[in-house]
This record gives C-alpha cells, sequence and structure tokens, in this order.
C-alpha cells in the first residue's frame, strides 16, 4: 500500500535566494532512497561522446510527478497533499489525490503567478485556491490512472525514471520550450522572459505589437514590458552548427494554422529568416518515416500533435502510446545501438505536486515533472532521486559532442550521465507495448490545433 501518510517539506527561500535544497516528500511503492545534494554521476558512468551518436527529445506537455507516476516503486509521490482551508485562509488542510483517467476535461492555469501561488514559499499548499474553470478547488489533486499510462510506465521499468526534475522557471510552455534549446531566456544581465507572448502566435511570426513578460534578477514581474519575441541569443543551434553536428526539430502541421509557428526556433531570428527554417524544421508526421528511412539527426526535438501532448484538456489518451511508437521505431532500427531517447513534460500544468523546488535564481527552479530516459545504456529499472533541471539536457548534449557551453543554467545543472552505464555494450531492445499502433500515428490527421495555449 501506497506510504501517503508522510509528507514533509523543506521550507525553501524567496525567489531571490540561491538555495539548492530539494524537498522531501512522503515516498509511496518501493521507498525512495537518500538524495546526494552532490548530484555527482555514478561511478559507472563515463563519457557519453564514445557511445552516443543521437539524443531524441521528447517534449510532452503539462504534468507532474505526482501526476503521472503516482505509486510506481521507488518514486517519491503521494496520495495525499496539502491545500489551503477555504474557509479559514491560511490554515492548512490536507486533500486526498484522486485516481482519474489520463484524458481531463479542463485545463487548469499555469503561468507565473499560479507557480508563485502553488509553491507558497515552499509549502505547497496554494494548489486549490487557483480557479480551473473560474472556480477554485481540488481538480488538480488527481493522478492518471496507471493502465491509462502504462507505455510510461513500461519505459521507467525498463530504463530510468528521473523524479527530481524541475522546469528551469515557474512558467508555461513558451519559456520552457526555449530552456529547451538555449537553457535560459535571458535578453540581458538583469532581465529575462517568462509565461507566454501577449499574442498568438508565438515567435517571430507573432503579430505586430505582440509583447512578452519579463522577470528581473530582483524578483519583480513585469507583465507586457518585455520585447516582441524573436530573439538574438545562442542557442544549441550555434554550438551544434558550428561543430557540423545535425540537428532537427520537428512541430506538429507544417502550414496549418499555428502549427509552423510553434516551434522553439521560430522565435529565434536567424533560425526563422534563415535556411534552417526550411531544412531543420519539419512535420512532426515525418518523424517515424524519417527514423524507418535513415534520416534521423544527431540531435532532435520533438514536439507532438496537441492531440498525443497529454496536456489537460486534448480529451484523446494517445500521448502515451505516441511516445512507444517512436521509442519502438528507435529501438526497432539502425540507430538504436547510438542513441538516448529522453522524454519530458514541459511544465507542470497546473497538476499538484508535493516536492518543493529548490530556488536557484529570480526564475526558480519550478515545479517538478517526469524524466524518462531510454537508451540501450540507460541503468535498467533505475529511479534517478538527482537534481535534473532543463540545463541538464542541454549540458547532456553539449558534452556529448564537446560543443562548449552556452555559459547558461547548462553550467550549473547537473549532467543526466548518471542514468547511464557506458561500462557495458548495449543491451537489446525490447518493443513497448501501447494501445494504439506505429500504423494509427502514420495515419493520424493533424488536429491543426495549437499546441499548447498555457
Amino acid at each position: 500500500m501506497r506510504n501517503s501518510n508522510v509528507l514533509r517539506f523543506l521550507a525553501c527561500c524567496t525567489a531571490l535566494a540561491a538555495f539548492a535544497a530539494a524537498g522531501c516528500g512522503g515516498s509511496s511503492g518501493g521507498g525512495v532512497a537518500p538524495i546526494d545534494p552532490s548530484g555527482g554521476p555514478s561511478p559507472t558512468a563515463s563519457p557519453s561522446n564514445q557511445k552516443i551518436q543521437h539524443i531524441v527529445i521528447l517534449v510532452q506537455e503539462n504534468r507532474t510527478v505526482d501526476n503521472l507516476f503516482n505509486g510506481f516503486p521507488g518514486a517519491d509521490t503521494v496520495t495525499q497533499g496539502l491545500g489551503e482551508d477555504p474557509n479559514n485562509p491560511g490554515k492548512q488542510i490536507t486533500i486526498n489525490l484522486k485516481e482519474m483517467p489520463l484524458q481531463m476535461q479542463l485545463s487548469p492555469q499555469n503561468t507565473h503567478q499560479q507557480f508563485l501561488t502553488s509553491y507558497d514559499g515552499g509549502k505547497m499548499d496554494g494548489f486549490n485556491t487557483i480557479p480551473v474553470e473560474h472556480n477554485p478547488g481540488t481538480y488538480v489533486y488527481q493522478y492518471a490512472n496507471p493502465s491509462d499510462v502504462a507505455p510510461y510506465w513500461n519505459l521507467a521499468k525498463q530504463y530510468v525514471l528521473a523524479d527530481r526534475t524541475f522546469s528551469t522557471q515557474g512558467s508555461g510552455s513558451f519559456t520552457a520550450h526555449q530552456d529547451l534549446i538555449a537553457a535560459s531566456t535571458l535578453i540581458n544581465s538583469t532581465q529575462a522572459i517568462i509565461d507566454n507572448p501577449s499574442l498568438q502566435p508565438w515567435g517571430c511570426d507573432s503579430p505586430s505589437g505582440t509583447v512578452t513578460s519579463l522577470i528581473t534578477t530582483a524578483g519583480q514581474y513585469l507583465p507586457n514590458a518585455g520585447p516582441f519575441p524573436c530573439f538574438t541569443y545562442k542557442t544549441l543551434r550555434d554550438l551544434l552548427d558550428a561543430k557540423h553536428v545535425s540537428w532537427k526539430y520537428y512541430v506538429p502541421s507544417i502550414g496549418s494554422d499555428f502549427g509552423d509557428l510553434w516551434s522553439a526556433f521560430d522565435a529565434i531570428h536567424d533560425v526563422r529568416y534563415g535556411s534552417e527554417w526550411s531544412t531543420n524544421v519539419s512535420p512532426t508526421s515525418n518523424l517515424l518515416t524519417d527514423i524507418s528511412g535513415g534520416k534521423l539527426a544527431s540531435v532532435v526535438w520533438v514536439c507532438p500533435d496537441f492531440l498525443n501532448s497529454d496536456h489537460p484538456g486534448s480529451q484523446p489518451d494517445s500521448g502515451p502510446s505516441w511516445v512507444a511508437q517512436v521509442v519502438n521505431a528507435i529501438g526497432q532500427s539502425q540507430y538504436w545501438n547510438t542513441s538516448a531517447v529522453v522524454v519530458v513534460w514541459d511544465d507542470w500544468g497546473g497538476l499538484y505536486d508535493h516536492v518543493a523546488p529548490p530556488q536557484l535564481d529570480y526564475q526558480g527552479l519550478g515545479i517538478r515533472v517526469p524524466l524518462l530516459i531510454v537508451s540501450p545504456y540507460a541503468k535498467q529499472g533505475y529511479v534517478s532521486h538527482t537534481q535534473y533541471e532543463f540545463g541538464s539536457l542541454v549540458k547532456f548534449i553539449e558534452t556529448t559532442w564537446k560543443l562548449g557551453s552556452l555559459g547558461k543554467t547548462d553550467q550549473r545543472a547537473n549532467n543526466i550521465t548518471d542514468a547511464f552505464n557506458f561500462a557495458r555494450g548495449p543491451r537489446p531492445f525490447t518493443p513497448i507495448q501501447a494501445k494504439y499502433s506505429r500504423a494509427y500515428f502514420l495515419h493520424q490527421r493533424p488536429s491543426n490545433h495549437v499546441l499548447d495555449q498555457n
């Protein structure tokens, strides 16, 4: 039976402090090993550039560890959370997390202000005070039925689940996707972009008059005070191009509605207005055939169609199958022995999670999100408690190809190499069973739905 009676929280400092303490929540399943505060690599880790030639980052949407992996053996999850007594503000109450289908009817809010409210100075008890469809309550205190997310659990059982991964910011998808390619949204020495642009679509193709919001090193939130969302800061693209390492960014429904504009690189001026916009940005529907056709780039980011994204309110339950079929395609291809597939959820989506994120700087860290690491060299059935952030994935790419550093959150972040054992040879691939087949996704019509609005 899950241990839902132990809820311990480490109070984190204010947004200006620079702590590196991680919250210790109650465990369920097989128990939680002590967390190494140093986050150092395991003795079996060795440089990834000896074995890895392809890194694929699958970017799913808006979930937490407590939501997707509740009760997974060894993972730090709870079935009771904390909230604020609606009849006695300031008083904590205990709220049971309900088992619900993966398909969520409503989409909770997840701006920076909602992060601050939910986080509540590290008490993690403000989630029930944020309106969902105009009414605050306990809707966000839920976890997915394990049968609905069976492919995710099977991947975790065969490979690695990291249960101490935090988004870089307490914010939404736009900046999260920037952090995955640039390790930061800094536009100068004292200000960073936060939250979503004021108008859709986002990026260099935004309508005239679109602005962004800022957060300063003093922790001041400046709504709509930032520049047009077409940036010139460096990204991994610059480092990869300099070393002639191939890359590709897959985004849904190129040329239909917002699809061609929901690419992190649409907000990067030199990509959007350069030749790489047509050569390195590709429809997500091409991914499976590119893998089977021997066209997989060295570094790949993948945004799914909205229907396959796990985003609350997206209705279908096809996200876990989509991820499984991408992993199966790589596992059954020429690329398996040289690949690492990373599945990450871009933000918490307003859903409850009990672990207080360390506040490393004025931006965050944000609330905990799931991370799966799949590779023939990944440790088997391993739950990593090392503290990761999105800069950890940037650092993994940088070190694999000896690219140097962007000099942002990738400098401080722990590499994910402790999830691997490169001292052994590649282990054979076992296909992941899924509700929806490869053919289902090959013939799936694009939804033409904007991938995320929060």
